[in-house]
């Protein structure tokens, strides 16, 4: 047989070979299960805020863990925690829904494995948006908990403590499919079709999405800082600044000075306390005191 015909077909077999694996590999029955699992921890503890699983690092790392790309993942949840950092229910105004932008960007991103700083950018974005839009779900099922509430207190009126539980447990499993259900149909959508979406996306558009994405994570460090502006804290806050690009420090070194600063702020909080150091009044705040000393 002629020799280019031989290259060709083997090209042509490469192929289908490399499409069959990602068609296996999106449609892992395990991963699949692992991920809608983690999306449901990651809607009950957006209510019951025990166990973080709704924190962006946690709940992508775990996507992450059941998909096969976990280094990746951390990346990403890291970079979306740096985002919700700022979020914040202020009055009626709601933030974002943190567990499922956290796990709707995992997923695109493994689908897409675009695994560059664009392909990052590109997730989170759309992830933001997607979240943005399905806080419609939080208020509906806030809205379903009220009547759920109801029968609540008409099973407590009959003194049965079983329907007590029973209604607080439907309650919670409303708030975690409100995280589930999502995930369910951005799984749905196959791979390849994920791929040919993002890739048809116009350079302005990632481009965009990778200047806004940074610009958002400058707006979360501000609104952590202007919450965190406090006379005893300052000096940490530049301390850690000053030292952030040093790399001769390793994490143990870090870790180190950390400890060493705890202690230090401790034993001048029990001095202040003790009355030891001035005659001024004393506020709880052993730093902010001493500057103001001065």
């Amino acid at each position: 047989m002629n020799p280019l015909v031989l290259a060709v077909l083997a090209e042509n077999a490469e192929v289908v070979a490399d499409t069959a694996a990602n068609v296996v590999r999106a449609l892992n029955p395990l991963s699949i299960i692992g991920i809608l699992i983690v999306a449901l921890l990651a809607g009950l503890d957006g209510i019951l805020d025990q166990f973080q699983f709704h924190q962006p690092i946690i709940a992508c790392s775990l996507i992450g863990l059941v998909t096969g790309h976990l280094g990746e993942c951390i990346i990403l949840g890291g970079m979306l925690q740096l985002i919700a950092l700022g979020w914040a229910n202020i009055g009626a105004a709601v933030a974002p829904d943190a567990a499922l932008a956290s796990v709707a960007s995992a997923i695109i991103y493994v689908q897409a494995e675009n695994f560059t700083d664009a392909g990052r950018s590109t997730a989170i974005g759309l992830a933001v948006a997607l979240a943005t839009a399905g806080l419609v779900l939080t208020m509906l099922v806030r809205t379903l908990s009220v009547a759920f509430v109801h029968r609540a207190d008409a099973a407590a009126a009959r003194g049965s403590y079983r329907g007590v539980e029973l209604w607080h447990f439907i309650a919670l499993i409303f708030q975690g499919l409100r995280v589930a259900i999502p995930a369910m149909i951005l799984l749905a959508i196959p791979a390849a079709s994920v791929q040919r979406g993002l890739g048809l996306l116009p350079d302005w558009f990632t481009t965009g999405m990778a200047i806004g994405g940074g610009f958002v994570v400058a707006v979360g460090y501000a609104m952590v800082i202007n919450l965190m502006a406090t006379a005893e804290v300052w000096p940490f806050f530049f301390l850690g600044f000053a030292l952030a690009p040093l790399n001769q420090l390793t994490l143990i070194a870090t870790g180190i000075i950390g400890v060493a600063l705890a202690m230090l702020y401790l034993n001048l909080s029990k001095a202040r306390a003790a009355g030891g150091g001035g005659g001024g009044a004393v506020s709880g705040d052993p730093l902010g005191d001493i500057l103001n000393e001065y």
